[in-house]
Parts: C-alpha cells; structure tokens; sequence
C-alpha cells in the first residue's frame, strides 16, 4: 500500500483530472468520453479518486444497470496513472468501493475486464454466465453482496453504446 494515499468520492472539482487521468491510463480518449456520458445522463452510483500528495492517482466509477427490473451497478473504468499501476492505488479502490455500495444496500455488480485481476476481488465469471448481454463473453463477471439475480438481459446505461 502507498503510504499517504487517500480515497474520497470524486467531486465537481476532480472532473477535469479524471478525465486526464482515465485518458491516460487507457492510452485514449473512449473511457473518459464514457465517464463523462455517465454523469451528463445522471447514470453515475459512485466515483470514488485516489490521491497522494496531492496529485490524483487513481479513479474508479460505478453506474446503474439492471437485470430487468433489478438494480444492479457497472464497474466502468477503474483507472491508475500509468506510472502508478500495479502499486495497490486500483485494489484501495475496489475494498473501499465494495464497502461503500454494500453498506448503500446494492447487491450486484458486473464488470468486463481480466478475470485474474478481478477474480481478486471476489468476481467470478459464472456468477456472469447466465445473463443476456451484447458483452457476454469470458470477460464478464460478477459481484454479489446479497440476494441478487442470476439470469436476465442486462441493461446498460445508454452511455455504453458504441464502446
């Protein structure tokens, strides 16, 4: 862990430097377009930021989903600053992310991303597997903190079409 990192939810302030960070981080523009789209249509759960010193270093963003009629959440993106990944700053914001949204009453989350990084966290493809989705491959996983479905179309906000 990174002495002196602090984990907060993102403000009005930070918009601008998540933007460049999650650019930066993704090597183009695609993730932050979808970050602001997110907010711009009032789909964001909660964007949390890491810094240190300062700086911004790390950011992570949930949104709406459904399952049907089920709430559900997105993880989308979950960034670091290039010269800053593989330090802890990405797993900081996952535990305390998890934490918020359960004690906040969510029960499911989805993510397509690398099943090793976030097997870490408690994701799990065939928690994913008997979903509809325009995304179902291997990559898809799932996170469940309580009662939650387990089949259903997924819904995704409209700021992921065309990703």
């Amino acid at each position: 862990m990174i002495r002196g990192l602090v984990i907060r939810e993102a403000e009005a302030k930070d918009h601008e430097a998540i933007a460049r960070l999650v650019e930066d981080a993704f090597r183009q523009p695609d993730e932050a377009k979808l970050v602001e789209k997110l907010r711009a249509n009032g789909d964001m759960v909660l964007e949390l930021v890491a810094t240190n010193e300062g700086e911004l270093v790390g950011h992570v963003a949930f949104s709406r989903l459904a399952v049907d009629r089920f709430d559900a959440l997105a993880l989308a993106p979950l960034a670091v600053l290039p010269g800053r990944q593989r330090s802890g700053i990405g797993a900081a914001l996952l535990e305390n992310a998890h934490h918020l949204l359960a004690e906040r009453g969510e029960s499911l989350c989805l993510v397509l991303g690398d099943p090793a990084y976030y097997g870490r966290f408690g994701y799990a493809r065939d928690r994913a597997a008997g979903f509809q989705s325009a995304y179902q491959c291997d990559a898809l996983q799932a996170l469940a903190w309580g009662e939650a479905p387990r089949t259903g179309r997924l819904i995704y906000p409209s700021a992921f079409q065309g990703l």
